[in-house]
């Protein structure tokens, strides 16, 4: 497989099914009589895949129709989705800026309109970044609510197949179709806290805008929110450590997801424990705050996503992740939606549920897109 530098987001496309809604899926599902690279170098020559992933399977059972796969960051492995080898996508709404990571490509074409949605994963964000970059819906289930059968990697216990959508309409409708409930409209939308956790004038945005909504939520805090995203990063290495290392004896790993990779071989037992410590207790503090108040609200992104040449450091932009990973680390079920623009850029507000009620957070999207000044 040559270079390729599409501005679309697909890697590979083609026809398979028949219905009403058109998908794409990221380059870490599988797909039968297709290759699984995942936009690595070291993958190129990865055999066919024999099976579909059991969502995309799923899916095609369910009228809908698969047109393609999308690229991403290099092994999932980043947030700002630049990868020269498979291609970088353009982000259709806002060219300058990063199209996010790792789940790219799948959020590019669902911004340019040319699917109805798409899958991606999320292991620390990899579907709400780059839906908050793109000016996009993106949905992470809890943990497990998806299955993750012919997803690359096969073992992860932070990631989640999440889906993009142009509009809570369509989103319905994906979820739907992969057994996922969404019970009727919401006439009002139940009790929110809010956690202020992103630059001021962000923060100041998202809660002008949930005003404008008729939504005034109280303020509240999660003490472990920073600990926690330590810890999924912890984790997110250990693990991709364990997946990948095999690659890196092949040389074709890029430089910087190479060192990444390689830096998870020298995470402790005590560390390992540790995050898990942080798992336990941040889990414990989201779920009792969901006690209370059946929604948490807070921004997707903790600073306006960066141009792409601000970008250009990996390490410089991990950061943008803190807001999101913690819930890849509790496994609560997500989701981001656009809300207003500052100095050009998209502000997007997270929405976070207990597990179990990943319907309330689609039903929670349609009552505030559908208020949302336009």
């Amino acid at each position: 497989m040559k270079p390729v530098y599409e501005s679309n987001g697909y890697v590979e496309q083609f026809t398979l099914g028949e219905g009403d809604l058109r998908f794409a899926v990221k380059d870490t599902l599988d797909i039968a009589g297709h290759p699984t690279r995942a936009g690595c170098p070291a993958l190129e020559n990865a055999p066919l895949a024999r099976q579909h992933a059991s969502v995309v399977a799923t899916l095609l059972e369910n009228h809908c129709q698969l047109t393609g796969k999308t690229t991403l960051h290099e092994l999932a492995f980043g947030v700002t989705g630049i990868n020269p080898w498979s291609g970088t996508p353009m982000n259709p709404r806002y060219p300058a800026l990063i199209p996010g990571g790792s789940s790219s490509g799948s959020a590019a074409v669902v911004a340019s309109g040319e699917v109805d949605f798409s899958l991606g994963t999320d292991t620390g964000g990899s579907v709400r970044m780059p839906a908050a970059c793109c000016g996009v819906l993106g949905f992470k289930p809890g943990y497990g609510v998806l299955s993750r059968h012919g997803v690359m990697p096969a073992q992860s216990s932070l990631d989640c197949v999440g889906v993009f959508a142009r509009n809570a309409t369509v989103l319905r409708q994906a979820m739907t179709r992969l057994s996922v409930a969404v019970g009727e409209p919401l006439s009002e939308l139940p009790p929110m806290a809010f956690i202020s956790a992103a630059l001021p004038e962000i923060d100041d945005r998202i809660l002008k805008v949930l005003a404008a909504c008729g939504v005034r939520p109280e303020q509240a805090g999660l003490p472990a929110l920073n600990d926690a995203h330590r810890a999924g990063l912890t984790l997110i290495s250990h693990e991709n450590w364990q997946a990948f290392s095999p690659l890196l004896a092949s040389n074709a790993v890029s430089a910087d997801v190479a060192a990444r990779i390689r830096a998870g071989a020298d995470i402790s037992a005590d560390a390992l424990a540790s995050a898990e410590q942080v798992r336990s207790e941040f889990t414990a503090q989201v779920d009792a705050l969901l006690a209370k108040t059946p929604l948490l609200a807070l921004a997707t992104l903790p600073e306006l996503p960066p141009t792409l040449e601000e970008a250009a450091d990996p390490l410089s932009v991990v950061n943008l992740t803190r807001l999101v990973r913690p819930f890849n680390l509790s496994g609560h079920p997500a989701i981001t939606l656009a809300v207003d623009e500052l100095h050009g850029r998209p502000v997007s507000l997270q929405l976070v549920a207990a597990k179990g009620h990943d319907g309330l957070l689609v039903q929670a999207a349609e009552w505030l897109t559908g208020r949302r000044q336009p």
